[in-house]
């Protein structure tokens, strides 16, 4: 019994010792960044608030739909991670209305961050065509790399 109550004990100091730190959880904002898309009137070339905001991403499998924003003045949008040079992004403003294909074009490089959160990809060159010109009329790049979510990356002209 005496052995018993010894293993148990070098058991639970074990389990304890053992229980690693926040290191495995990437919270700090250290992972692959987002583009951030914010709006302009063309007319004017004053930021807009939308009603609502319908995106969607090829990211190489076909179309996946990000959902339905309202009231929105800024977007985050997640780029492609595998080696592809670019990603088409798709802009409604109705649920079944007409839609913008804006391909954006970049160079990736990758940085080692930690072992929760593996491997970090900023984007480099980053440029923009409109290939479908309706609703949005016209783009206007601001940054030509992404290495947080802070600023505005592009401006989507309406």
């Amino acid at each position: 019994m005496k052995y018993f109550k010894l293993i148990i004990f070098v058991l639970f100091l074990g389990m304890l010792c053992s229980c690693g730190g926040d290191d495995d959880i990437c919270e700090s904002g250290e992972g692959t960044p987002r583009i951030k898309v914010a709006f302009k009137n063309e007319a004017t070339g004053k930021v807009v608030t939308l009603d609502s905001l319908y995106v969607a991403v090829d990211y190489g499998s076909g179309k996946v739909e990000l959902g339905k924003q309202t009231k929105i003045d800024s977007r985050l949008i997640p780029l492609r991670v595998d080696d592809s040079p670019y990603t088409d992004v798709y802009f409604r403003l109705e649920n079944k209305g007409a839609e913008s294909k804006v391909r954006i074009n970049y160079n990736t490089k990758s940085t080692y961050v930690s072992p929760g959160c593996g491997i970090k990809k900023t984007y480099e060159n980053l440029t923009s065509q409109l290939q479908t010109p309706d609703p949005v009329k016209n783009l206007e790049p601001v940054q030509n790399y992404i290495e947080n979510e802070d600023k505005t990356n592009l401006y989507l002209l309406f």
